[in-house]
């Protein structure tokens, strides 16, 4: 394998059929190019999923009210259902072993003004565990306590772009603010990565929001979390259960499913990554598919190498060359021309793949990349079947009869 005029004659081999070469080198180095970018792709959409669900928590439950569509015990079809403060409670009161918080929200939509400045934005009621369910991030002061929420205090923590918007270069903290006829002092402003749609938001005591609206019970929605340990199938269980106490709770048809709805933040992303796992492995046996491409190509170039080479052989046979010498010279050709084509495409695929960071985001392609361990493997295979694309026909020349290689034409 280390013999000097082995390599020396495989380099002039290489410079004598320059064309040649390129073409066996181009195949080899596309077909790992493409399975690295193909594959890269592949995880970016795995990455669009999952950063989909990074907003939010994902062990929450959030349980919207409906109407019901089939009559029950004696109640009408078509009834509004409503939450109120009971339904937190009897909620914390029956699922002990599963619930880790529980948050009312009540959403009201309003001119919030400061001096001069003044605009529309969402006023979001809740208590202080809100926070875990929407991963909240507190820039400066504070968020909501369970004080805030049993005084009923006028507090607001308010979104990084309304702190923009009303006060431009002015610190927000305690500052007053009205909001829809209330004034209430800023005790927090908060960041979220959701965008500027969330930053866009002001959260206060949903006790506030109620006392406002004549002191009523009423809420919007729940968002639960639930403990983390009990995991996936638990979470499943609790949300069956969860589902039979609030339509037992209500009066609503056991059968009817518009009666309330219940969005449950880990089965959707379970079922994300699950559909994002089935999209890998379509995009990976396409990216496959390029290496097969890539082998067939090689193999073809190689068999019409070794047939041009024929009355060669015949000649270096005739010189006293045995077949050992003759397949390790097209062997070690094919290999080191495969070697570093492939290393080659390899490493243009991953270069590609980590420029292209968040610009194909648009086509739900985020942060696309490969481990390098896969394209190694990738990398190695198509080495391993270059190799054996070229001694398969160099076996079979090497054992022509050296009078009748040299009648080849």
């Amino acid at each position: 394998m280390f013999n000097r005029d082995n390599w020396k004659e495989i380099f002039e081999t290489i410079q004598k059929n320059k064309l040649r070469t390129f073409l066996s080198g181009f195949t080899v180095a596309l077909g790992i190019l493409i399975f690295v970018v193909l594959y890269g792709f592949g995880n970016g959409l795995i990455n669009t999923f999952n950063e989909f669900f990074e907003d939010d928590a994902t062990n929450t439950f959030y349980i919207f009210p409906g109407r019901t569509s089939k009559p029950y015990k004696g109640y009408k079809s078509n009834r509004q259902i409503e939450f109120d403060n009971s339904d937190i409670a009897d909620i914390e009161e029956s699922f002990p072993l599963f619930v880790e918080y529980i948050s009312p929200r009540v959403d009201r939509s309003g001119l919030v003004k400061y001096k001069n400045e003044s605009n529309n934005y969402t006023t979001r009621g809740v208590s202080e565990s809100y926070q875990f369910a929407e991963k909240t991030m507190i820039m400066k002061g504070r968020y909501l306590n369970k004080e805030d929420v049993k005084d009923k205090t006028k507090y607001a923590v308010i979104g990084r772009l309304v702190e923009k918007d009303l006060f431009k270069n002015e610190n927000a903290l305690g500052k007053y603010i009205d909001i829809t006829g209330s004034a209430f002092k800023v005790i927090g402003v908060f960041q979220d990565d959701a965008g500027d749609d969330e930053e866009r938001r002001i959260y206060i005591p949903y006790t506030t929001r109620q006392l406002i609206e004549k002191n009523t019970d009423k809420i919007d929605q729940i968002a639960i979390g639930f403990k983390p340990e009990i995991g996936y199938t638990g979470a499943m269980t609790f949300e069956r259960k969860l589902g039979d106490f609030i339509r037992e709770k209500k009066f609503i048809d056991p059968n009817d499913q518009r009666g309330f709805f219940i969005r449950n933040v880990a089965d959707q992303l379970k079922q994300n990554q699950q559909f994002a796992g089935v999209l890998q492995i379509i995009v990976g046996f396409v990216a496959f598919g390029t290496i097969i491409a890539g082998i067939i190509g090689i193999s073809n170039i190689m068999v019409f190498v070794v047939k041009e080479r024929t009355k060669e052989i015949g000649i270096r046979k005739a010189l006293g060359a045995t077949p050992k010498s003759v397949i390790s010279t097209i062997l070690l050709e094919s290999v080191f021309i495969t070697t570093i084509s492939g290393i080659i495409g390899m490493v243009l695929g991953v270069a590609m793949l980590s420029s292209l960071g968040d610009t194909l985001k648009d086509y739900f392609i985020t942060n696309p990349f490969i481990n390098m361990g896969t394209a190694v493997f990738a990398t190695v295979v198509l080495i391993f079947f270059g190799g054996l694309a070229g001694y398969i026909p160099a076996r079979r020349a090497a054992r022509i009869k050296p009078i009748v290689a040299l009648r080849d034409e």
